[in-house]
């Protein structure tokens, strides 16, 4: 476990990698857990300002560069579909949802970066490869 992210109503989004791949891309996996006793429905904000009307998503999610003062978005495909994890719009109370997204590559001097997914706090992860 490389972060886990406390958001509202008992949300918690658990980091488990941030890989650097030979692509010059780099994916977090991780997933989505709600420990709390209600369904949590609020899930739009997630999709981010850019991509509204285009799906459930965690779109939302940005990497921030500190050292390099650079903000890195969630890739999306030619038809402007991110490259994550789509298809949320609620988590039952219990439920586990994998989680993935793809963002360009910081520079490979870059180790850290932090990790935002709006509702829940944000966390410094170390980057893998």
């Amino acid at each position: 476990m490389i972060a886990t992210l406390k958001g509202q109503e008992g949300m918690l989004l658990e980091i488990t990698a941030a890989q650097r791949d030979p692509g010059g891309f780099l994916t977090i996996n991780g997933q989505l857990k709600n420990s709390g006793s209600q369904s949590y429905k609020d899930t739009v904000a997630w999709r981010g300002i850019e991509l509204k009307g285009t799906g459930e998503s965690v779109a939302g999610a940005t990497l921030v560069d500190k050292v390099g003062k650079k903000r890195y978005y969630v890739l999306r495909d030619t038809e402007s579909r991110c490259l994550c994890t789509t298809g949320v719009s609620s988590v039952d109370a219990g439920q586990i949802v994998p989680f993935f997204a793809q963002f360009p590559a910081p520079p490979a001097s870059t180790t850290e970066v932090e990790f935002n997914l709006p509702t829940f706090a944000s966390a410094t992860i170390k980057i893998s490869g």
